[in-house]
């Protein structure tokens, strides 16, 4: 394999589609994740086999978002940028959409959270302010609106992020390689590490933490660098494509704490430069379509409210907590199938409404 000939950084780096399309299929796995747990399906029945290989491990798409967000941020940068105006961008693009779904979720309309106590101040002022991730208190960092705990660790990377990009910049590009393998080797080397703690202690440490899901967005950053600078591999996008899904598929024979992020490392660390290059070379892939592209740019909103959304349509049709085995299989299947489409409808409005222009507002535009 040789080396990309792609210029040194430039001030204004061309758009890559294929990175916004790619989360739609992230957000919907997720979203299945999410509809798995509730249990729509009869135990042991087809369908809930194929729901839980489909759906079970949906939660990797967590270390896609973050290595994408230090990809993103990193290859959009602008130089000589302060970091004062680095952090208002980053502000206004995440609290419009947290104030809302927080606010929903206190007030109960969607059930209000899975985890008990969800309305004591305990829980509700680290999950307002986006610091509950550094609890490690389930009841806390998966409090109010649960999947805000992921956004709790974003905030924690946009707040270091001018500084690991400054670093990241001074770094001799020969060294890039290296200093993604050794943050590589770090992931995998946490497992081990904890394995003398309990269960939910490692959890928390290896799935939660900010500062530890910190090391896949840095390697986001240094990817981007990786491929701005000339360094990156050609690696054919179908290369890492195929071997993120058979990790996907075959994560479940795994160790559980290799599986909570460092199994499916390496290949997404490959596959987002390779999708970037495959667009800086016009090769577009069907996630650079405008349509897929569209419905990518919704996926934050849709991240926010699928949730809500969901705990809102069980509670509407009286689905206990363990589930029901009362429907068949159609049935459950267009119950999930509509609560989709109606998280897709409550992200369009959410994001129409709220994020593009607060989003506006609130950058000084």
């Amino acid at each position: 394999m040789r080396l990309s000939a792609a210029p040194e950084r430039a001030p204004h780096p061309g758009r890559l589609p294929s990175l916004s399309g790619t989360r739609v299929p992230a957000a919907i796995l997720v979203f299945g994740f999410h509809m798995q747990i509730a249990g729509l399906y009869a135990k042991g029945s087809t369908a809930d086999a194929a729901s839980a290989g489909l759906f079970e491990h949906g939660t990797m798409r967590v270390s896609f978002f973050f290595l994408l967000s230090g990809f993103v941020l990193s290859w959009a940068a602008r130089p000589g940028e302060s970091k004062r105006r680095a952090w208002r961008k980053r502000a206004a693009r995440v609290f419009p959409n947290h104030a809302v779904t927080a606010v929903v979720a206190l007030a109960g309309a969607a059930g209000a959270s899975a985890a008990a106590g969800a309305g004591s101040l305990r829980v509700v002022l680290p999950g307002l302010f986006l610091v509950q991730s550094w609890v490690p208190d389930q009841k806390v960092y998966f409090g109010l609106n649960t999947v805000s705990w992921s956004l709790s660790c974003e905030a924690f990377f946009y707040l270091v992020f001018p500084f690991v990009l400054s670093a990241v910049d001074r770094l001799d590009p020969r060294r890039l390689w290296p200093a993604a393998i050794a943050l590589m080797g770090v992931v995998w080397s946490l497992p081990v590490l904890t394995s003398g703690w309990s269960q939910p202690l490692a959890y928390w440490f290896i799935y939660v933490f900010p500062p530890v899901r910190a090391l896949e967005f840095v390697l986001g950053v240094l990817m981007a660098q990786i491929v701005r600078k000339g360094r990156w591999v050609r690696l054919p996008v179908w290369v890492p494509t195929v071997t993120v899904v058979a990790v996907y598929l075959g994560v479940g024979y795994l160790p559980v704490r290799i599986g909570y992020v460092a199994a499916a490392l390496v290949p997404l660390v490959l596959l987002v430069p390779a999708l970037a290059q495959a667009d800086l070379d016009g090769r577009r892939w069907i996630w650079a379509h405008p349509r897929m592209v569209w419905l990518g740019e919704l996926t934050f909103a849709f991240y926010l409210v699928h949730q809500l959304v969901i705990r809102f349509a069980l509670k509407l049709l009286h689905v206990p907590p363990t589930g029901t085995v009362g429907w068949g299989t159609a049935h459950s299947a267009t119950v999930e199938l509509t609560a989709l489409a109606a998280a897709f409808g409550a992200a369009l409005l959410l994001h129409r409404v709220v994020e593009l222009p607060l989003n506006d507002r609130l950058r000084g535009r």
